[in-house]
């Protein structure tokens, strides 16, 4: 007589989404990524041909426009300007589900324009809101890359240029707006009465 062994399929455990956070763009050009999910088992194994169901949700805030679609393979194609989240949720284990932020930003075919083109910060107004836009009027303001040339003066998130305001912190500096590659004409700002 012998004896046979046998081994105990592994367990799906976890799902992991990549790309991490990917950013596509409305239009012809960068409009589409590719998803992968990658499985962890209870075994320590990971797999990346654990078969999934993909999703995706978030809507343009202005139109209610769903932002991309996605198809059974994982593609996803940007329909409108938003953020969303791409889910995979097991086909085996439907419990067992992963996902990842998305963001659709507007593709800009000329530099984005900004708001104004020079301003001053002090005490007694120490932030100054910008906006961008581009392709007639689109706003970038929150998808937008915005650059301070001089962190040790302001910094700018979405557009707020914010003085450091600590005691010292005076002269000019410049604030861009960038997005698909294209960037701005610079907007000059002066700090002053920061003692």
């Amino acid at each position: 007589m012998s004896c046979r062994g046998f081994f105990v399929k592994p367990t799906l455990t976890a799902l992991a989404v990549g790309p991490v956070s990917p950013i596509i763009f409305t239009g012809n050009v960068n409009n589409t990524v590719q998803m992968f999910a990658v499985g962890t088992f209870n075994d320590g194994s990971n797999s990346s041909s654990t078969p999934v169901s993909w999703s995706i949700t978030g809507t343009n805030t202005t139109t209610s426009q769903n932002i991309a679609t996605i198809s059974a393979s994982g593609l996803v194609t940007a329909q409108a300007s938003g953020t969303g989240t791409v889910t995979a949720t097991s086909n085996l284990l439907p419990s067992i589900s992963g996902s990842q932020p998305i963001t659709v930003q507007v593709a800009c075919t000329s530099a984005p324009i900004l708001s104004q083109t020079t301003g001053s910060l002090s005490p007694g107004q120490p932030t100054i809101t910008l906006t961008a836009s581009c392709n007639g009027g689109e706003d970038i303001t929150a998808s937008a890359t915005w650059v301070s040339s001089n962190t040790a003066l302001a910094t700018v998130t979405q557009g707020v240029v914010t003085a450091i305001g600590t005691s010292g912190a005076n002269g000019t500096f410049t604030v861009t707006a960038a997005s698909n590659g294209l960037t701005s004409a610079p907007d000059t700002i002066t700090a002053s009465g920061f003692n």
